[in-house]
């Protein structure tokens, strides 16, 4: 298959405006006289999964809820689909939102409620469709993120770590989303299952022609999952591009992060 997702993938060509799913430019994040981002620039290409990562404090997930529109930046720019955020209204932005997906680093599940109601409730505040139709989509999407549905009745304080990942995971997924924002969607796996959200997350990619933002630290999901890798550094993108490309630049935070053994095995 050839075109716009297989540039996205090789990076071996510039993003043109229609293969950008998310534009930011001129970011600027201050929290009192902390300045997180001063002047960021980055593209998300339509089909690819970025991955973002770079020291503590540079950001990462304040990028991510910059963009989703959980923090409101001091200044810049945020397109998504082509669409200026900030300049639209509630019910546009609202069409916007409903083409995105977003799993936070701790699941944010709704405690008393089940699994399913859980995957069920983006369908509930954004569909009119009836409740049965909700309850067997909803199960579609626990069986999509790899759960049985044995765990759909149950609750996030009845699930292992893991599980709870996979909940939240799929009711990212509830509304068909063409681009999904993951933060540290691994943090605290064991290894072996860590390995497998990597697994599926690049399945899902591929079947749903998904476009995928990641946040992480683990260097082996960088390079089970991701076709490019963003580095934040002194608020603004340090360096871009596929990880065999980013991890020659010479930036010493960036070779230290490489060049240790988690990183040598990760990139082999």
């Amino acid at each position: 298959m050839t075109g716009q997702a297989d540039i996205a993938r090789t990076g071996s060509a510039p993003a043109g405006e229609g293969d950008v799913a998310v534009r930011v430019r001129g970011l600027v994040n201050r929290f009192g006289s902390k300045t997180v981002h001063e002047g960021l620039d980055l593209d998300l290409r339509k089909g690819e999964i970025l991955g973002v990562i770079g020291g503590s404090g540079t950001g990462k997930s304040v990028l991510l809820r910059s963009i989703v529109g959980l923090h409101t930046p001091n200044a810049g720019e945020i397109e998504v689909f082509g669409q200026t955020l900030n300049t639209l209204s509630r019910a546009e932005r609202v069409k916007v939102e409903r083409r995105w997906g977003v799993m936070f680093q701790d699941g944010a599940l709704f405690s008393t409620m089940t699994v399913r109601e859980n995957v069920m409730a983006p369908m509930v505040e954004h569909t009119r469709i009836p409740e049965a139709l909700m309850r067997e989509l909803a199960d579609l999407k626990i069986r999509l993120a790899g759960l049985e549905l044995e765990a759909a009745p149950k609750r996030p304080a009845d699930l292992s770590g893991g599980m709870r990942k996979r909940a939240a995971l799929a009711r990212a997924l509830s509304l068909d989303p063409e681009l999904l924002f993951l933060d540290e969607p691994t943090a605290g796996l064991d290894p072996i299952g860590a390995a497998k959200f990597d697994e599926l997350v690049r399945s899902l990619s591929q079947s749903l022609g998904l476009t995928i933002f990641l946040v992480t630290h683990d260097l082996d999901t960088l390079a089970a999952t991701c076709d490019r890798v963003a580095v934040l550094s002194d608020g603004k993108v340090l360096a871009i591009g596929p990880l065999d490309e980013v991890r020659k630049n010479p930036n010493p935070w960036i070779q230290e992060y490489f060049s240790g053994p988690r990183g040598r095995a990760a990139v082999r």
